[in-house]
């Protein structure tokens, strides 16, 4: 046998000691995102630090349904987190197996926690692990009982003592740098999750760092948060009911903007409970009007949300973004019948009683199906184009898994990390897509590459979408004709250069999504590539610079006279370079609209004719600093 045959033998030796077993919390630190998802710096509202954060709070929040506390207290100081509920706490004997031993809690026994967010008895065991220090406190009738850890480690079991604190529950912990790399919180993802708790739990009192959030009428207070009163079509619908509450009105806006919750949890994936009230709703409204209306009329336009609260909640994984198939009791109907019962009295009733909001909406149909019929013949011939254009070959560089993809029996939490990673690089010219179409994970990357600036498509109607050939393949490459329920890709980003050719070209993609595709934006799907601007090298290392502050301080720590480039486009950045830049510890910003801005508002101020207004703002945004060189 040869030297290699016998290296290979070895390689692939298969015995007693080739089987490990881990602990819980080796096995949390080990595979980290199949507790918290994907782990990322802060930069985006899904990253893990803020999971960590959730996982904490949806306990206080479980203490508040069952009628203990009503007010929770969360306090971030630089990287410490601290979260206080006023519940009944946790029985003291039992304080470091609760946050310590995987599948231990209160909530196995039903009885306790009838329609708690997290059953699994997994949340605040991963919060522990991946957290450098992880301190609790239960307070129970005058006495605390404190236990302290390291990576999940215990490091100080704490004698009980007796207190004058009030009863609950504290926890303060550092989320672990070495598990999530130059992290930083962002208060204002972490506001847009408490009003989310506050809008489900009305009454609830939620104090962040001083500042308190409250909501008196649920739902409608979402809703009249994430729209504006200039947008909406008709007065928001709000019914409420056992275990269900909505909230539902129409804007002028394209697609479908639908919130939905199960149990608290923002299950931004959607799921059985968010499919059942798309198809009640479509039926209701057709009973009522008594005419066959096409669904996507029924729907285009539609700002809703949806709570239920159902016992032993089944979620596609820990992260709880997407609700598997339940019924509302264990022995209870099944949700497509629950919430097709609820809105086919609770809507009819209020449709009937309320003739003019009746009227509005059957408008808003109405003018839906006049849109899609002028755009039927367009369609045909658009997508006809599409197919002759061999979209996969010539524009789309496609990867091999896709967001949409069907959920295997086994493998379950690595296709999950992989839907998460799905991500389309949007580029322009050939060079730039060039260098990332080698540099890409051809498993869950995909670029589509642009030719020439997009057409500047504000206060135009949804029939150039089918006119424009760039326009129309991007959309048959996103996958998004019919809304977000079919989006081949979790990530959608922006990639363009950074001189003023590539903003004005990044202006004009999202101008394309905010005209035609709102609900990719507001459901956080858009992002902005952050490329290195300078190169910083001397013969033993490189620096890679995003901002003339960072480049300055790479020029000081390499010394004398380095090498400094100035990136002018992503077609100088070389694919080996862009692997890193594209990768694990990608820089990309999210596209985001403030809660209750107007969209059509805000287009026609930066993407209308040149108005007084914004030539003003303009200059006096404007700063150049004329002793900083603007390039080398």
């Amino acid at each position: 046998m040869s030297k290699q045959a016998e290296k290979d033998v070895n390689l692939f030796n298969y015995d007693e000691d080739s089987i490990k077993s881990l602990d819980w919390k080796e096995h949390i630190r080990l595979r980290p995102g199949m507790y918290i998802g994907k782990l990322g710096d802060g930069a985006s509202p899904d990253d893990g630090i803020y999971v960590l954060v959730k996982e904490v709070v949806d306990n206080c929040i479980d203490e508040y349904t069952m009628g203990y506390g009503k007010t929770v207290e969360l306090q971030i100081e630089g990287k410490v987190v601290t979260v206080r509920d006023y519940g009944r706490g946790i029985p003291l004997g039992k304080v470091v197996d609760v946050v310590s031993k995987i599948n231990t809690g209160a909530k196995y026994d039903s009885k306790a926690f009838q329609k708690s967010v997290g059953l699994n008895g997994v949340g605040t065991k991963a919060v522990n692990a991946l957290s450098s220090y992880f301190k609790v406190t239960a307070v129970r009738e005058g006495k605390e009982k404190t236990a302290e850890f390291e990576r999940g480690n215990l490091i100080k079991d704490h004698k009980e003592a007796k207190t004058t604190e009030g009863n609950g529950t504290m926890v303060s912990f550092i989320p672990d740098e070495s598990v999530f790399k130059n992290y930083k919180f962002h208060y204002e993802f972490l506001e847009n999750q408490i009003w989310n708790y506050c809008f489900l739990n009305a009454g609830l009192k939620f104090v962040f760092n001083g500042k308190s959030f409250i909501s008196k009428n649920g739902l409608l207070d979402l809703l009249q948060r994430k729209t504006n009163e200039d947008e909406i079509r008709y007065p928001i619908i709000h019914l409420r009911g056992d275990d269900i509450e909505v909230a539902i009105s129409h804007t002028n806006d394209y697609g479908e903007d639908i919130y939905s919750f199960v149990n608290g949890q923002h299950t931004t994936q959607g799921g059985t409970h968010q499919q059942a009230f798309r198809e009640a709703y479509v039926k209701t409204i057709r009973d009522f009007f008594k005419k066959d209306y096409d669904a996507s009329d029924i729907r285009t336009g539609i700002v809703a949300a949806v709570s239920v609260r159902v016992v032993e909640p089944v979620f596609e994984s820990q992260t709880k973004t997407k609700l598997g198939s339940v019924n509302v009791d264990i022995e209870g109907p099944s949700m497509r019948q629950f919430v097709g019962d609820f809105l086919a009295k609770e809507l009819d009733n209020y449709l009937h009683k309320n003739p003019a909001v009746a009227d509005a909406l059957k408008k808003r149909i109405e003018q839906s199906e006049r849109e899609r019929k002028e755009l039927a013949g367009i369609k045909k011939l658009a997508n006809e184009r599409a197919k002759k254009a061999n979209l996969h070959n010539k524009k789309l560089r496609d990867c091999r898994f896709h967001f949409n993809d069907e959920i295997p029996s086994k493998g379950k939490e690595e296709f999950l990390t992989k839907q998460r990673e799905t991500t389309i690089f949007i580029t322009e010219g050939d060079s730039a897509s060039g260098s990332i179409t080698k540099a890409r994970n051809v498993e869950t990357q995909a670029v589509f590459s642009l030719r020439g600036k997009p057409l500047n498509c504000f206060g135009l109607t949804k029939k150039v979408v089918y006119e424009n050939e760039e326009f129309n393949l991007l959309q048959h490459a996103l996958n998004i004709e019919e809304g977000l329920e079919e989006l081949r890709f979790n990530n959608v980003v922006i990639a363009t250069d950074a001189d003023v050719d590539g903003m004005h070209i990044r202006l004009l993609l999202m101008t394309f999504f905010l005209q035609f595709f709102p609900d990719l934006v507001k459901h956080e799907k858009v992002y902005v590539l952050e490329t290195p601007l300078f190169r910083v090298r001397n013969k033993k290392e490189t620096i890679y610079c995003f901002s003339e502050q960072e480049k300055q301080a790479a020029m000081a720590k390499l010394g004398p006279k380095p090498e400094v480039t100035r990136f002018k486009g992503l077609g100088e950045i070389s694919p080996d370079e862009f692997g890193q830049f594209i990768g694990p510890g990608m820089r990309k910003q999210l596209m985001r609209v403030e809660e209750g801005e107007h969209i059509q508002h805000l287009l026609e101020y930066y993407m209308g004719k040149n108005t007084p207004d914004r030539q003003e703002f303009i200059i006096n945004n404007l700063k150049v600093e004329l002793d900083t060189p603007i390039a080398d």
